[in-house]
């Protein structure tokens, strides 16, 4: 297999500070990489770098050609065998192929791309990639889009290939299937891990804690050269007062001996500076010690129990669009008070639809009874926020949030200082997002709704809301297609199924 190589890459924005310095490392095309790191760490920037969409300096050699995923789609009126035909010159029978190793009906290439779901429309883009066996895949969180069974198709697919790529993802499950291999960006550093996410975790965690006793050894250390430094600076000062001796103690004019002190205070003073440069040299050389630990503040949850034990209940509810119903059947379940109550199925059951009925939101009819305790108070996450606008100071306000709490947790998601003038509609996607995910956790409430809590956010935001959520122990009911976060969070799951 081939080589590809990074050479002394650096590369920074205009007016930005380094995302990459002097990086240097090479991986088999063979390999299948999960990329991931924090949120703004450069992620896609890196997919763009190697595939010289950006240049920085430094050099990137690859022997293969280099295939992105999301491709760039000319008319998405045309069929979608159109589409194919228009982004790459593989034959049809090719995508065709990799599509029945999705278990996927080809019937699909003949519809227009437009009409398939976002989920069928990321089957075809993959498939259209690995149809060229002769290239290597940059994938850009294909897992987009995907509920629970789509994302494990497709890390059973990624997983079955020869041909090696680079995905990024912040799915562990996913990643955990579908590579063999790490790559994290690590505070402007690469670093290669042989085997999956959760081998990159006991990796990370054993060399953290390394660090973190290193750390602790250099700290008392470092307190001792001072405190020796501070010792021999106050040593020097009185050995020069010697010199003019003490005009109100007898006896104290130490004229004759006025050459020696000094020369001797001197020589103390110098050693302290001496010392006092050594320790600044051992301070600078250890001052990257910990540049790799992400310490990750825990958020705060302004959880408030209800006193009632049943804050929900849902009787045979079946919901309606034009008199046809939306659910395969109807459906039944309560939540007593610190439930975590998942809700899932595939895109289409009609999860986020549900949660809107309990809301009173939902714009079709509905059957069966939802009582909800209207003295619970709730607090939303929602997949669609157009409606959070202006300044972080005014949306508080408009909230009554506590504006100081806000920006606590938007800074523990990883929100720069520099974002928090920002009106909130210029902010990115995901910051955006971690707007109404903070502005829900500051909102004092006694039942949570979530939908889809973890579009956008890295691993080290979902681990965080995991250990809050954990720890709290609030009421809520929520939709997710991680089935990590699943797992560590509910405490009963309801599943659901389209018509």
């Amino acid at each position: 297999m081939s080589t590809i190589q990074l050479t002394h890459l650096t590369f920074a924005y205009p007016g930005k500070p380094n995302l990459f310095t002097d990086q240097s490392l090479q991986f088999d095309s063979s390999w299948k990489l999960g990329l991931t790191g924090r949120n703004g760490r450069g992620k896609t920037t890196l997919l763009n770098l190697l595939r010289g969409k950006l240049s920085g300096t430094g050099q990137i050699k690859s022997p293969l050609s280099l295939n992105y995923f999301p491709q760039s789609i000319p008319d998405p009126t045309l069929q979608t065998w159109q589409i194919i035909d228009a982004i790459s010159p593989v034959e049809l029978w090719l995508v065709q192929r990799e599509l029945a190793m999705m278990n996927t009906d080809d019937a699909l290439l003949y519809r227009s791309f437009s009409s398939l779901s976002g989920g069928e429309q990321t089957k075809v883009l993959l498939a259209t990639i690995f149809a060229d066996d002769t290239g290597f895949a940059l994938l850009d969180e294909p897992t987009n889009h995907l509920d629970i069974a789509g994302r494990q198709q497709i890390a059973n697919y990624l997983h079955s290939k020869k041909q090696g790529f680079i995905v990024i993802s912040h799915d562990r499950q996913f990643l955990n299937t579908a590579t063999d291999h790490t790559l994290t960006i690590e505070k402007q550093q690469l670093v290669i891990t042989q085997g999956n996410f959760a081998a990159y975790e006991r990796a990370k965690a054993v060399k953290d804690q390394t660090e973190l006793a290193e750390q602790s050894k250099l700290k008392q250390e470092i307190g001792r050269l001072k405190q020796t430094a501070a010792d021999k600076r106050q040593w020097s000062r009185s050995r020069e007062g010697d010199k003019y001796g003490n005009p109100h103690k007898k006896g104290s004019g130490a004229v004759y001996d006025t050459g020696f002190i000094g020369a001797r205070s001197a020589r103390v003073m110098q050693k302290a500076k001496n010392l006092e440069h050594r320790l600044d040299q051992s301070i600078e050389d250890k001052s990257a010690l910990l540049k790799n630990i992400e310490f990750v503040e825990p958020l705060k949850m302004n959880y408030q129990p209800d006193h009632h034990d049943t804050l929900l209940r849902v009787h045979q509810v079946q919901l309606y669009y034009d008199q046809v119903p939306l659910l395969k059947e109807s459906v039944s379940f309560d939540i007593k008070r610190g439930e975590r109550v998942a809700l899932i199925g595939p895109n289409g059951s009609g999860k986020s639809s549900l949660i809107a009925a309990i809301l009173g939101h939902f714009t079709g009819d509905i059957t069966g009874t939802v009582d909800l305790t209207q003295t619970a108070t709730r607090s939303q996450v929602r997949q669609f926020y157009p409606d959070n606008v202006g300044d972080l100071a005014s949306f508080a306000e408009a909230h009554h949030l506590s504006h100081q709490d806000l920006l606590n947790n938007l800074k523990k998601l990883g929100v720069e200082r520099d974002a928090f003038k920002t009106p909130i509609q210029a902010l990115s996607s995901g910051q955006q997002k971690k707007v109404e995910l903070a502005a829900s956790l500051v909102t004092p409430t006694s039942f949570y709704l979530w939908d889809e809590p973890l579009n956008y956010l890295d691993v080290f935001n979902q681990e965080q809301l995991e250990d809050l959520i954990s720890t709290v122990q609030p009421t809520m009911l929520f939709t997710e297609h991680d089935a990590a976060f699943i797992e560590h969070v509910a405490t009963k799951k309801i599943e659901l199924f389209p018509r």
